[in-house]
């Protein structure tokens, strides 16, 4: 009988475990060299994801004071580009076909978290509503980068890393790749994250678990395999 993937899987395991631990701390001056040239966008940041309803997340509502100091320390440098990009669905949400109905416009459940708006930029970021796991779709965002042009360094941080900051990273290296851009995106770990639901609660209450520490991991290496620069944190 073949070795089973846990048994074949072993020595990378290993080897992400070692790489997660060996992930560098850069300083937000090294990442904002221009703060003209920079923008952070922040992914799914809100009530529904941290607090309350079906898809909230102890692991994810921990990222809050780390980024809201992260907005801080950045406008402090200069940035004045962030966006917050955060699922507004429809009550009728096609996603609604994979996921709990959750962060329906309207709700508590779709609003900003409560950290967030006590900032006192907080008037003056750029909210972009999305109706899928995805910021680069029909979302505006799109728009936002033609009419930003001379912005080329992006820092990504929010929830969930290997669902909607996965597809966001991706989307603006990809977008800048296909282009013949340069562009740097950023993505601290200390500053993402993503949900955990063991073997042992599906096996009690059905459906599919998720690892979110291997989630975690191993989305940030795939995320840093197509030339995503991937950071412990930002200090």
């Amino acid at each position: 009988m073949p070795p089973s993937l846990v048994e074949r899987s072993k020595p990378f395991l290993m080897f992400l475990d070692e790489w997660m631990a060996a992930l560098p701390q850069i300083s937000l001056k090294h990442a904002i060299q221009d703060p003209r040239r920079t923008a952070i966008i922040s992914v799914d940041v809100i009530n529904g994801f941290c607090t309350i309803g079906p898809l909230s997340s102890p692991r994810v509502n921990a990222i809050v004071r780390p980024i809201a100091q992260l907005f801080s320390a950045a406008w402090d440098l200069g940035v004045r580009h962030i966006l917050l990009s955060q699922d507004t669905h429809e009550p009728d949400a096609v996603e609604f076909g994979a996921w709990p109905p959750h962060c329906v416009r309207g709700t508590a459940e779709a609003e900003t978290v409560p950290a967030f708006k006590a900032l006192p930029f907080f008037d003056q970021m750029v909210l972009l509503e999305k109706n899928s796991i995805s910021t680069g779709l029909n979302t505006g965002l799109n728009d936002w980068l033609a009419a930003h042009p001379q912005v080329d360094t992006f820092i990504v941080v929010g929830d969930c890393t290997d669902l909607c900051i996965y597809q966001l990273a991706m989307h603006l290296r990809l977008d800048a790749n296909a282009r013949q851009l340069t562009r740097r995106v950023i993505v601290p770990a200390a500053a993402v994250d993503t949900y955990d639901r063991t073997v042992e609660v599906v096996r009690q209450q059905g459906g599919l678990p998720h690892d979110a520490e291997l989630h975690h991991a191993f989305f940030l290496y795939h995320m840093a395999l197509n030339g995503i620069e991937v950071v412990a944190q930002l200090n």
